[in-house]
């Protein structure tokens, strides 16, 4: 059994993620990590399991040309662990290119990692939402006001909070 890689997009359906998963339980696999979204009137689903490569990729093939579909295979899963402290980092404003490699900059900056990230647009307004992960090295107060000078130079609001429990 090999990790896989599984990533699909296509026009937005009724079915789609039935169709992906029954070919996919066909060949006895089992759904480990997945996220499945609408974008822009195309569903979009990127699925991490365990099976027989040969066989996901035949049994998926009679979905392709409708949905663009891959099937890699992955190197073996290392741990992960926590490098601190849940925050959710929120964005809002008018839209414009840039707003994701700027704040995502910060965090990196602070030596965070972005575990979740989505973002929609509605018609002018965008909005950004992101889960990341702050060492305990982490200045917060510089942290904060650079996001607080980099939004302000972008047009947009943006706020940092500690994640509750609840809330991932």
């Amino acid at each position: 059994m090999s990790q896989l890689a599984v990533t699909v997009i296509g026009p937005d359906r009724p079915g789609i993620i039935a169709d992906v998963t029954e070919a996919l339980v066909g060949t006895g696999v089992n759904l480990e990590d997945s996220t499945m979204t609408l974008l822009r009137g195309h569903f979009a689903m990127m699925i991490v399991c365990a099976g027989p490569y040969a066989e996901v990729q035949a049994a998926l093939e009679p979905l392709q040309g409708e949905l663009v579909i891959t099937v890699r295979e992955m190197a073996p899963e290392h741990e992960r662990s926590a490098i601190g402290a849940p925050y959710l980092l929120s964005v809002h404003g008018a839209d414009r290119p840039g707003i994701v490699a700027a704040v995502t900059r910060m965090i990196a900056a602070a030596g965070g990692t972005v575990t979740d990230l989505s973002t929609r647009l509605s018609g002018g307004l965008y909005v950004l939402t992101a889960e990341v992960e702050l060492p305990p090295s982490a200045e917060l107060t510089m942290l904060n006001r650079a996001l607080e000078i980099t939004a302000e130079e972008l047009g947009v609001g943006v706020t940092l909070r500690p994640a509750e429990s609840d809330e991932l």
